[in-house]
C-alpha cells in the first residue's frame, strides 16, 4: 500500500498543481474582461468640462470641482492607476504592513478592478453593476480568499464612490446617479445612486477647495462582533499632482473607523502613473 501511495503521489500532486494553475489563470482572464467592460461602459460622447456643469452646486462642491478640475478639460470617468505603497495585513496594534504594488481601473458609479501583488499575497478585488468579488492568492498558486456575495458588494459599491472622489472627480458631476447636498462651509457632500444602492460621501475642503480627508458611512463587518453595518470608512488625501487638466492626490492613507479611536489606515498607497481610459480618451 505504501509503496502504490508513493507511485501515485507525483501524479496526483501534478494533477492538483496543473488545476490550481488554471484556476488562477481562470481569474486573470476574469479579471481582465472586466477591466474592458468597465472602460466600455463610459460615455463616448466627448465632453470637455465646463463652469456652468457646477451652476447651482452648494459652494462646497462648487469649490472642489474647481480645484480637481481645469476649464476645458476633458471629461474622463474611468481612470487607470498604478500604485505602491503599504498593506496592513494586521490590526490597529500590530499593523504588519507589508510593500505592495498595485493597478487599478476605476469607472464609478460601474465598478473598479484592484490588482495587488504584495509578495506572497495577489489577487484582485472588483466591482461590476451586477457582482462584486475579492479573491487573493498565497504564492499565486493557493487560494486563500473568496468572497462574493450581496453584502460583498453592497460594501463594494461604497469603495468605488469613495474613491471617485479622489481620483474620478468628472463621475460625480451631476447626473441621473449623482446630487449633491449642502453639509456646510467646507464639506462637500455627494450622494451617488446606482444598481440600487444609494452611497453619500463626505469631501472636507482646505481653504483652496482640496479634498483632504473623505469619508463614507460602509457597510462592512471589519468590526469585533463582525456584523454587517454601516460604520465610518474613509481616507486621507496628499501631494496633489496635475494629471492632464486634473488636480488630484498621490498621496492616500485609508481605513475602517476613520475619526473614531479605532481607525486603522491599513492602506497607503502612492500614485505612480494614472491615465484616462474613458471612451472619448481611449
Amino acid at each position: 500500500m505504501s509503496l502504490s501511495w508513493l507511485m501515485y503521489s507525483p501524479a496526483a500532486f501534478a494533477v492538483v498543481a496543473l488545476s490550481l494553475a488554471i484556476w488562477r489563470q481562470i481569474d486573470r482572464s476574469a479579471d481582465q474582461s472586466a477591466w474592458l467592460a468597465l472602460i466600455e461602459l463610459q460615455n463616448k460622447k466627448p465632453t470637455e468640462f465646463d463652469i456652468s456643469m457646477i451652476a447651482g452646486l452648494p459652494e462646497a462642491a462648487q469649490r472642489y470641482f474647481r480645484f480637481t478640475i481645469e476649464p476645458g478639460a476633458p471629461l474622463c470617468t474611468a481612470v487607470e492607476i498604478e500604485m505602491t505603497g503599504k498593506l496592513g495585513l494586521g490590526t490597529k496594534e500590530e499593523p504588519n504592513y507589508r510593500p505592495m504594488r498595485a493597478r487599478q481601473i476605476l469607472s464609478p458609479p460601474y465598478g473598479l478592478v484592484w490588482r495587488l501583488d504584495a509578495g506572497a499575497i495577489s489577487g484582485s478585488d472588483g466591482a461590476l453593476p451586477d457582482r462584486s468579488w475579492t479573491r487573493f492568492w498565497l504564492f499565486h498558486v493557493i487560494p486563500v480568499v473568496r468572497v462574493s456575495n450581496q453584502d460583498h458588494r453592497r460594501s463594494a459599491f461604497g469603495r468605488v464612490v469613495a474613491e471617485a472622489t479622489f481620483w474620478a472627480p468628472a463621475s460625480l458631476l451631476p447626473s441621473a446617479f449623482v446630487r449633491w447636498e449642502d453639509a456646510g462651509d467646507d464639506i462637500a457632500r455627494a450622494i451617488v445612486t446606482y444598481g440600487g444602492f444609494t452611497q453619500s460621501v463626505d469631501i472636507r475642503l482646505s481653504e483652496t477647495g482640496a479634498p483632504t480627508h473623505v469619508t463614507i458611512q460602509r457597510w462592512s463587518n471589519k468590526n469585533p462582533t463582525k456584523t454587517f453595518r454601516e460604520q465610518p470608512f474613509g481616507g486621507e488625501l496628499s501631494k496633489f499632482r496635475n494629471f492632464d487638466g486634473y488636480r488630484l492626490p498621490t498621496h492616500v492613507e485609508g481605513g475602517n473607523h476613520i475619526g473614531t479611536p479605532e481607525y486603522f489606515p491599513f492602506f497607503k498607497a502612492d500614485v505612480t502613473r494614472l491615465r484616462c481610459r474613458s471612451q472619448t480618451a481611449s
